[in-house]
């Protein structure tokens, strides 16, 4: 037991510092923004009716989608200003999650301040107080207790929503999270929830001390519990202190495959002097532009993801030539450099189960065509909205009578259990053989190859020593050692992490050289 939790902890110091710097720095950034726009609001109703609808509308919107609405905006702006702004990571994380704190200190603060009684206005009006002493001496105070509530409120609300800033490459405790959901690792999964939940209780036991001293007038108690947030503050922000003078960022996607090669590539950086730092869970479309804008520094993709998605190719080339354009591009659009393909191919692939393939026939992606209207298709939660969907439905005449989008991670059970009828796996995929699934034929070649190949972005592209250490992995792997290396991750029981996968796939590679 102790040794399933322990890597778990492991991460936690780091990640609960990032997460307290990201949930506490856009706290902050909210409150400085409600504040003046309270006070305003209170004395104007109609300003009040505006700013108060403008944080409920903000409110509607799921705060992943802020966030990730975020990235094209400040990616955009970055290209205005010369690429000085990063468009990944810290800034659009913090921006999404001031937002989203907005409308509960807005909201108290207001009625907080209008709430303040008309005999204490007319008090401090008798005694001659100009405005700005009424609402420091008067007006503050009273509505100090409500105001808090709603700080409190925004506080947890903040912290909690911190856990999805993983999916725009910004470090939190929803790494433990979605790198548990993505791999079936319950411990980091509960690890990262426990966290962030426990994180999220002391800062409303603390803010809530802070109220009650507000409230009940006791400066001590006040005082004293704004000390230890601040405290904590300061300790969550010695990390940032720390010199680090080359950090490498690797990026992955969210997928035990890409966490796998992510690792493999930092212990070669880290074997060559780096100090390596991972990004995962990142979004095709995010990965590619985060490389080119230099966010990150290299990540793993497949060739017909940038044949389809970026380049916007739909015509069908031989898998080397496809290689050899996608270089050219890369490097003459975006200074992008493709090192090189990895060895194997992890192409989409339709799966069914063993007794239907029998029992209705089915061999090619034809014949799944001719059964399709009874058949339910389960997909990753993007394979519906990429150009290679688009390309199968024009190549076969194929109409499901429904499509649903899972995690990975759950598309391989929802097979299994009858819940989909066909799914669009992964063809590196250990699960497909474990579960004696059957791979339905593409006779048109209607999915383009997909062969692994490492980019590295235009800063890395000059370093002789990092170069270096990365080109042995060109060519190296074969896909029988990629799925072993998947299914060590992905399987049920004996579980391994994406770290000890990848040691054991360097093994393999090494073998295999000395051989």
């Amino acid at each position: 037991m102790t040794e399933a939790w322990q890597p778990a902890f492991a991460r936690v110091p780091e990640l609960l510092a990032a997460h307290v710097q990201l949930s506490f720095s856009a706290l902050l950034l909210a409150m400085a923004l409600c504040l003046p726009l309270a006070i305003w609001a209170a004395r104007a109703p109609r300003v009040a009716a505006v700013i108060l609808g403008f944080a409920s509308l903000i409110q509607t919107i799921p705060a992943l989608a802020l966030l990730a609405l975020f990235y094209p905006v400040l990616l955009g702006l970055s290209a205005l200003l010369g690429g000085e702004i990063s468009a990944l990571g810290f800034l659009p994380a913090l921006l999404a999650l001031t937002l989203y704190a907005l409308l509960p200190i807005l909201r108290n603060a207001v009625t907080g301040l209008t709430g303040v009684p008309p005999a204490a206005r007319q008090a401090a009006d008798g005694l001659g107080m100009t405005a700005a002493q009424k609402l420091r001496l008067v007006e503050a105070p009273l509505a100090a207790p409500t105001i808090m509530a709603g700080i409190r409120t925004a506080a947890v609300w903040t912290i909690g929503a911190a856990t999805l800033s993983t999916t725009v490459g910004q470090a939190s405790l929803g790494d433990l999270i979605f790198a548990g959901l993505q791999t079936q690792n319950w411990t980091l999964v509960l690890t990262g929830c426990f966290a962030s939940a426990g994180l999220a209780i002391i800062v409303d036991l603390l803010l809530g001390l802070v109220e009650r001293g507000i409230r009940e007038r006791r400066k001590v108690m006040a005082w004293g519990s704004a000390a230890v947030i601040g405290i904590g503050l300061a300790i969550a922000l010695l990390p940032m202190l720390a010199a680090r003078d080359d950090v490498v960022v690797i990026g992955a996607k969210g997928f035990s495959e890409q966490f796998i090669l992510a690792r493999l590539i930092g212990s070669r950086l880290e074997e060559a002097g780096y100090e390596v730092r991972y990004q995962d869970g990142l979004g095709s479309a995010v990965v590619f532009q985060a490389v080119a804008a230099n966010d990150i520094d290299i990540y793993v993709d497949y060739s017909g993801t940038i044949w389809t998605n970026q380049m916007k190719r739909t015509d069908t080339v031989p898998a080397d030539d496809m290689v050899r354009e996608i270089a050219k591009w890369s490097a003459l659009e975006h200074g992008v450099m493709m090192l090189g393909a990895m060895g194997f191919e992890n192409t989409y692939a339709f799966a069914v189960r063993p007794e239907d393939a029998e029992s209705k026939k089915l061999e090619t992606l034809d014949d799944l065509a001719r059964v399709s209207s009874d058949f339910a298709f389960g997909t990753d939660l993007e394979f519906l909205e990429r150009p290679e969907w688009a390309m199968v439905k024009a190549a076969y005449p194929i109409q499901f009578k429904e499509a649903r989008s899972f995690n990975p991670t759950f598309m391989y059970p929802a097979l299994s259990s009858g819940e989909v009828d066909v799914i669009s796996a992964f063809s590196s995929d250990g699960r497909i053989a474990a579960n004696g699934f059957v791979i339905l034929e593409d006779t048109k070649g209607a999915v383009p190859s997909y062969e692994a190949m490492i980019l590295v972005a235009p800063r890395r592209s000059g370093d002789e020593i990092f170069m270096n250490a990365i080109k042995p992995l060109v060519g190296a792997i074969t896909v029988e050692n990629m799925r072993e290396a998947n299914y060590k991750v992905d399987r049920e029981a004996d579980k391994q992490s994406p770290r000890q996968a990848a040691r054991w796939l360097d093994e393999q590679i090494r073998n295999g050289k000395d051989q």
